[in-house]
């Protein structure tokens, strides 16, 4: 009985002490948090005050390893990625890091990402296959940053820039790129502003799980209808809630878009791919053997296009011309829209840009 009382008491004293431990390590990475001349907002709304850079960076989306590049960054602060890094093309350094986890949508393996010791972990801010909040609430306890950045949506891309400039003193890189987009935005700008409203192209933007079940169009807070807009057309689904959502084909059908354009996620396409198993071309054949779309406007005219995943992050400036040459073909006839997606792997990836990054029937 003696014994057992006193293994009683000792578990208690262990579990104290465990307590107290944790609530000073606790107390030690709020008062880390909590301190330091460096403040920054994220696009959760999240203040993060730091008394220096951070030397110890993990990621898992090339769109936030894209902007660290476009800023001039070190990269030898990146620790750790994800498995969306395979690339040693374009990724030569960070294909080399220890990966904690296979993509940036995947689980996170929390033991990998530690043995990292990162001091921050830039997520998604927004992105409904990322639960943001769950990872900071498994990270921060542990004195890890969660820093919630996008970089794929055009009202929030220059503030966010803005937010790593500031956190690794790169404003002046910051401004020089924010010139280089207003002179990119411009000359498009210059171009379509003056058309009236009905020579802007209606718009149809499906997102790429159209491919499996009834249409899914994206929606005036997906990061294209802003770029689509500037580009000189309108997102006929513009109004509708949530970032993307379900329609009858038959709304489609009514809406007899001037352009019918997808989202290149789930194809082979983009920087050194070349939709080498005709993902592309089956899918415009799907899209024209839909019941009723012999009759839509952008399937008479051929004027369909799928675009990679590039031109909807970090790229989405340098890809608007581009796109406003899809919108109106006769105003930018003598606009070379490839030469500033050239100049966007040249100055900031270092390489040659590779791949096919837009597909047409």
């Amino acid at each position: 009985m003696v014994g057992t009382k006193n293994l009683a008491v000792f578990q208690v004293a262990v579990f104290l002490v465990t307590v107290m431990a944790a609530w000073q390590v606790s107390e030690r990475i709020e008062e880390s948090s909590q301190s330091g001349s460096l403040v920054v907002v994220d696009s959760n709304d999240r203040t993060h005050k730091f008394s220096s850079a951070p030397q110890r960076v993990v990621l898992t989306n090339t769109y936030a390893a894209s902007v660290m590049r476009m800023l001039d960054i070190d990269n030898q602060v990146i620790v750790g990625v994800s498995g969306d890094f395979y690339d040693e093309r374009l990724w030569p350094e960070l294909s080399k890091k220890d990966m904690v986890q296979q993509s940036a949508h995947s689980e996170i393996d929390f033991e990998a990402l530690l043995d990292t010791r990162p001091e921050i972990y830039i997520v998604f801010a927004t992105n409904g296959m990322v639960d943001t909040n769950a990872i900071r609430e498994k990270l921060e306890p542990v004195g890890v940053r969660v820093l919630a950045l996008d970089f794929y949506k055009y009202d929030t891309l220059r503030k966010e820039i803005g937010v790593l400039a500031e956190i690794f003193g790169k404003q002046s890189e910051a401004d020089d790129l924010f010139n280089e987009f207003d002179a990119i935005e411009e000359i498009v700008s210059n171009r379509v502003s003056s058309l009236e409203r009905s020579d802007r192209p209606s718009v149809v933007i499906e997102h790429h799980a159209s491919l499996v079940r009834d249409p899914v169009v994206l929606t005036g807070t997906s990061q294209w209808t802003d770029l689509v807009s500037m580009a000189g057309g309108d997102n006929v689904f513009a109004d509708l809630p949530g970032h993307t959502t379900h329609v009858d084909m038959e709304e489609i059908l009514n809406a007899n878009p001037d352009v019918l354009m997808f989202d290149g996620i789930v194809f082979d396409i983009g920087f050194n791919s070349y939709d080498e198993g005709g993902k592309c071309p089956t899918h415009f054949d799907y899209i024209i053997e839909r019941t009723g779309f012999d009759n839509v406007e952008a399937v008479i005219d051929n004027r369909m296009a799928i675009m990679s995943g590039e031109f909807a992050g970090p790229m989405m400036i340098h890809g608007l011309p581009t796109l406003a040459k899809i919108m109106h073909p006769e105003l930018f006839s003598d606009v070379d829209a490839e030469s500033y997606l050239d100049d966007y792997f040249s100055k900031y990836h270092g390489v040659e840009r590779i791949g096919k990054f837009v597909c047409s029937p």
